[in-house]
């Protein structure tokens, strides 16, 4: 291994000399720890102290690993970037962070010099040396959002297996973890004053194997959700890896699991919501919200209950994929309609966002909702998730809105990595790591002062044909590395980019997922035990068009 590979690539490696040399921790190595830099401290001691065997002991001295916040490395590289070095006499290594972001990310790329076996959960080789060469890393990320999601509610993810991806995430300095919480194939999250929403609307009867399109079920019983206290521990675990958690609530579409928990919800004079249950396939559903007082109220209490959890400045309300069949045949809808004078069914659902976006903004927070959100009319105040291309990103940032842009067509990482006849379940374009490489958050053309409205970057995960853990693993690794590295790093115009070096540095981050055990797509294609023979997907043949 090389410090050339680290991933994400950082600004600046630079080695002093005719080679790098190296030197090794052992166990005379402490950790000198200055005014705030517990987190990482811990954080470094728990891991490298696992793999490692070293103790790790406190104290300064010439085979130390020093921490500091430093404002000279604020100045330099903003809070979240840092300066590792270890050419130091004073210090085997020091590690200045521009804040706590920055030192805890330094730390990731200690633990990424050290070479695979300091990713395990205890020592391999005991006795060995660990190996740092002389070298001096200046860094900071590009953007300030580099974001992951999971959909939880089509297939449930259990408490721990979160802890584990924002450890992924962590590895890979991501910093944002979106977390789909409802939708109509399941709700996700305890809310105490409605508790149906989980008795009921977080369990469906069986689920649909594969695509929509599959004849194939699972008559398995399906479901979970988190109590408030699990919500508690994600949001508070991944802070100490300094990654915040965006909720999304969805509304007023994909929400059936809500209308079956209380049938009030949705629009009961055109279809009998009692009838309802949580769905059981996958696509656009028609039960929707209803666009009444009522309705607000609830969900004003759910997000009374969500903000208390989670401190995220974002709180995310969906608005995608919301039919307006059942408003255009709603007696009810049509009134309403009419006496709020948003002239028809997509002033109706403006209404339902411009009215979360004050609720919210009275709170202190900012709403942010897919690109459909833009439809009727977009609050001044809020942000937009691009998934649709990047048209609706260009549009809301010329107008002043902040954006993430996650184009459906670059970065979901649900559609399928190869055109093989043996990638599980295909869906969508063919996406493969080189592909998600080249992906650039800004688009061209888009005007300076728009550009600065582009908050950053998201990979997003939707759970319909994954499973379990391993299928999630699958679909994301080796992806996801490509990704941060988009999200983190300087990198030149896509076709400018160094993929056959960014290959190579794989070569070595391979072997640190294989001590973390992810069950990535191997390079040469899926393992037998990752096929999904028979299993019908729904693949889109030729290249994703850009818009």
């Amino acid at each position: 291994m090389t410090e050339t590979d680290l991933i994400p690539a950082p600004l600046e490696a630079r080695t002093e000399g005719d080679g790098p040399g190296c030197f090794s921790l052992d166990e005379r190595t402490t950790l000198d720890a200055g005014p705030g830099t517990g987190g990482t401290a811990r954080w470094l001691r728990s891991v490298l102290g696992a793999a490692t065997g070293l103790p790790l002991a406190d104290g300064p001295g010439p085979h130390a690993i020093r921490l500091r916040l430093s404002p000279e490395a604020e100045q330099k590289y903003g809070p979240e970037g840092y300066r590792l070095s270890t050419e130091d006499p004073e210090a085997a290594v020091t590690l200045d962070g521009g804040g706590p972001a920055g030192l805890f990310w330094g730390a990731q790329t200690l633990r990424q010099l050290l070479g695979p076996d300091a990713y395990r959960r205890a020592p391999v080789r005991p006795g060995a040396d660990w190996e740092l060469p002389y070298l001096t890393v200046t860094d900071r990320p590009r953007f300030g959002w580099r974001g992951l999601l999971l959909d939880v509610s089509r297939h449930f993810t259990a408490k721990e297996d979160v802890l584990r991806l924002l450890d992924l995430m962590a590895a890979h300095k991501l910093n944002v973890f979106h977390l789909h919480l409802t939708d109509d194939q399941g709700w996700r999250i305890e809310i105490r004053r409605y508790p149906r929403l989980t008795e009921v609307g977080a369990w469906r009867a069986r689920s649909k194997r594969g695509h929509r399109a599959s004849p194939l079920w699972d008559d398995t019983p399906h479901g979970g959700f988190y109590t408030q206290d699990d919500i508690r521990e994600i949001v508070a675990y991944a802070a100490e890896r300094h990654i915040t958690v965006v909720p999304e609530i969805d509304l007023p579409g994909h929400s059936q699991a809500a209308i079956a928990a209380y049938p009030r919800l949705g629009n009961t004079d055109v279809v009998d919501t009692s009838a309802l249950t949580v769905w059981d396939t996958w696509g656009v559903n028609p039960n929707v919200l209803a666009p009444t007082e009522e309705v607000l109220r609830f969900y004003e209490g759910v997000l009374e209950e969500v903000l208390e959890l989670f401190p995220s400045t974002f709180v995310h309300i969906g608005g995608d994929e919301c039919p307006k069949d059942q408003w255009k045949a709603s007696p009810a809808a049509q009134a309403r309609i009419a006496e709020l004078g948003v002239g028809d069914e997509e002033g109706l659902q403006s209404w339902f966002v411009r009215h979360f976006d004050r609720w919210l903004a009275d709170r202190g927070r900012r709403l942010i909702g897919w690109d459909e959100i833009l439809e009727g009319g977009l609050a001044e105040g809020a942000a937009v998730s691009s998934w649709r291309g990047y048209g609706g990103g260009i549009a809301a940032a010329e107008a002043g809105h902040d954006v993430v842009m996650c184009p459906e067509q670059q970065v979901y990482l649900d559609h399928r990595q190869d055109g093989g006849e043996h990638e599980p379940v295909p869906i969508g374009f063919v996406r493969t790591l080189e592909d998600v490489y080249r992906f650039e958050p800004v688009p061209p053309g888009l005007s300076e002062a728009a550009a600065r409205h582009v908050l950053g970057t998201q990979a997003n995960v939707w759970t319909e044909v994954m499973e379990n853990r391993d299928r999630v693993d699958y679909q994301v690794f080796p992806r996801l590395a490509a990704f941060a590295e988009v999200a983190w790093s300087a990198l030149p115009a896509p076709a400018e980019r160094d993929t056959a070096g960014f290959l190579r540095r794989m070569e070595t981050h391979y072997r640190r997922l294989d001590a973390l055990g992810v069950a990535y797509r191997p390079p040469a294609g899926p393992a037998p035990w990752q096929r999904r023979p028979g299993l019908l997907g729904r693949p889109i043949d030729g290249p994703p068009p850009i818009v």
